[in-house]
């Protein structure tokens, strides 16, 4: 073998590595193409979900929280909020993050502040149902924890 490192060579890895860096992406991305369609919960979506996804946005939520680690990591994750403090019944939750956002916020000293959104019944309600719906995507157990 020779002792010299060659034009020709480092143009054969060149292409070589970049071939084969290139089927591994389209191989990955089929593989997670393929993966989605069981994973997810489409068929669930309603358009409460809908409007609460967008009061998700329109309110800013994810400048604070994260959401499938999607978001700021300032307060808590809240994919799995409703395993957290609902206990998989939909009426204790709704109850619990009505009560949750009217008592915000709580001026407890030291401790960060959430806002008061003064939202409706109807929109709390919607909240809660896109909470839920997000609670029941296949997250690949995340987070890694249950408080988030």
């Amino acid at each position: 073998m020779s002792e010299r490192f060659t034009k020709g060579m480092a143009r054969n890895i060149y292409y070589g590595g970049g071939m084969f860096f290139m089927l591994l992406f389209i191989g990955l991305t089929v593989d997670t193409v393929t993966a989605i369609p069981e994973r997810e919960n489409r068929d669930q979506l309603t358009a409460s979900v809908a409007h609460g996804k967008e009061l998700w946005e329109t309110n800013n939520c994810a400048g604070c929280h994260s959401l499938m680690g999607e978001g700021a990591y300032f307060a808590p994750e809240l994919v799995n909020v409703f395993n957290r403090r609902g206990l998989d019944n939909e009426a204790a939750f709704r109850a619990y993050f009505g009560a949750w956002m009217s008592a915000m916020p709580t001026n407890v000293p030291g401790r960060r502040q959430m806002p008061q959104f003064n939202l409706s019944e109807e929109e709390l309600d919607a909240m809660s149902d896109f909470l839920i719906w997000s609670s029941r995507i296949d997250t690949n157990d995340w987070p890694p924890n249950k408080e988030g």
